[in-house]
């Protein structure tokens, strides 16, 4: 069975949505590089999960997002040739980025979890809050990799439910903090 892992930045108030840049319906777009001193120890994790990744996993919104830059990138050439998932009732074929590897297009929960049954390494989620929090109210995220950052933003995407849904327990597996305040949390799911 293969495990599903969330990863991404976080404010402290649990946000996760704009940190390098456009906003999403808040004023604080850009808000891991506006006021926190860059230290590249805290973005060690990022490599660190590439020797885990085996396929990356993306919403629509997501996947239009990053495809285009990530495909470019020097800093992300290596997940260009990965597996990819996007995960989308409105995309078709014919939206997917030539050039960034196979990519898959999921269209439903039941799909993902199908997929998780299968042979192989660690999916990787970025971003994709909103499919992050289907994912984890469905029980199929197995572990988050958070960058949490000294910020309270009040406002913006949550990969966490606030319905009434069952109580879920997290084993802390790893943590560090770090001078500039942002803290690595990696919690595996129970």
């Amino acid at each position: 069975m293969r495990e599903l892992v969330y990863t991404g930045f976080m404010s402290l108030d649990g946000v996760v949505d704009s940190p390098g840049g456009a906003t999403e319906g808040h004023r604080s777009g850009g808000w891991v590089f506006q006021d926190i001193e860059f230290r590249p120890e805290v973005y060690t994790l990022k490599g660190e999960e590439l020797q885990d990744t085996s396929a990356l996993m993306f919403g629509r919104t997501s996947y239009e997002a990053f495809a285009p830059f990530w495909r470019d990138s020097e800093d992300h050439k290596d997940y260009k040739d990965l597996p990819k998932y996007a995960v989308s009732t409105t995309l078709s074929d014919d939206d997917l980025l030539d050039g960034w590897g196979e990519t898959t297009i999921l269209r439903s929960t039941d799909e993902i979890a199908a997929l998780k049954q299968t042979e192989g390494g660690a999916i990787f989620i970025h971003g994709s809050a909103d499919l992050a929090r289907r994912l984890s109210e469905a029980g199929l995220i197995d572990r988050y990799n958070l960058l949490v950052f000294p910020v309270l933003l009040g406002a913006g995407k949550s990969i966490f439910s606030r319905a009434d849904n069952d109580k879920r327990m997290l084993k802390l597996r790893e943590s560090e903090p770090y001078a500039n305040g942002v803290v690595k949390m990696i919690y595996e799911v129970r």
